[in-house]
């Protein structure tokens, strides 16, 4: 038996999808027959027709066929896209993106393998599909993995709303920074219209601001020499302050040492220095005594 190298589940669908569309191919074709058919019956009349007369049956024929055909082409793709929303729906639940390789879809290898599953799967068995091939159920997943993909996807989830938070801040900020500019854009086109228009005054105002500003720059230079010849002057005081203080500092020492002099050339203190001589004298002959009636060891 042909595969097409899917797990059972995903064969089991192929093969519903398969036959779904082998029912809408019949009715496809009975429909195309019954176009041929309705010709016969209600054209096909007489017994000899001229060549515009069956000119004319092939060209309303070849109408309704090509009509019918074009609307079940139609029909069969808008069925293969919902088949596709249906797949690509249940994978973004998983956070899953699907790739197609359009391709594959003439390589005739593969054609002919789908064509060979086909007629092993239908004509040949020639089976009823059992309830189980209709409806397969999911194995159960185990409690600990779904635990576990469960809290995966909640943290995604998490994740993916903070994202779109964050996303429509930004697309706030965009949308008021967008606005923003469009104000200064207007702002700036209705100032340049009054600048336009009042081109001579706005002139004279910069001219008068420019000559306030001049003004100033002068008074603040000035402002500015004047401190520093303040502040020059007051360093200049400082350090003369410092040099008469010094001066000041070596006269008072050259006072009280001259003050020192004079008073050891006065007979107060050259009386009260030969008083201290003769009492040191009268203390060393004294304890000369003394020493003399002291026991020996």
């Amino acid at each position: 038996q042909a595969e097409l190298g899917l797990n059972e589940h995903h064969q089991n669908e192929a093969i519903s999808y398969m036959r779904f569309a082998r029912f809408k191919r019949g009715q496809c074709l009975k429909t195309v027959d019954s176009c041929f058919q309705d010709l016969k019956d209600s054209r096909l009349v007489e017994e000899t027709f001229t060549v515009d007369e069956v000119a004319d049956m092939l060209d309303g024929l070849q109408t309704v066929v090509h009509s019918e055909v074009e609307s079940e082409l139609i029909n069969t793709t808008y069925t293969n896209v919902l088949l596709l929303r249906q797949l690509f729906s249940q994978a973004e639940k998983w956070y899953l993106k699907l790739q197609t390789d359009i391709s594959e879809l003439e390589n005739r290898e593969l054609l002919e393998q789908v064509a060979e599953f086909e007629k092993s799967e239908f004509t040949s068995s020639n089976k009823k599909p059992s309830a189980d091939l209709i409806k397969p159920k999911l194995a159960p997943i185990n409690e600990g993995e779904s635990e576990l993909l469960n809290k995966t996807v909640a943290c995604l989830q998490e994740e993916n709303e903070k994202l779109k938070t964050r996303l429509k801040t930004v697309e706030t900020q965009a949308t008021a920074a967008l606005d923003e500019k469009s104000k200064l854009e207007k702002s700036l086109r209705d100032l340049q219209m009054i600048q336009g228009d009042q081109k001579i005054d706005v002139n004279k105002d910069i001219t008068e601001l420019e000559n306030k500003v001049a003004a100033l720059k002068c008074q603040f230079e000035k402002t500015l020499n004047d401190s520093t010849a303040n502040q020059k002057f007051l360093e200049e005081n400082l350090v003369t302050t410092k040099h008469d203080l010094l001066k000041v500092q070596d006269q008072l020492s050259a006072a009280e040492k001259e003050l020192e002099k004079k008073f050891q050339q006065t007979a107060a203190y050259r009386n009260m220095k030969e008083i201290l001589t003769k009492k040191n004298e009268q203390i060393k002959d004294l304890r000369r005594r003394l020493s003399k009636y002291e026991p020996e060891d």
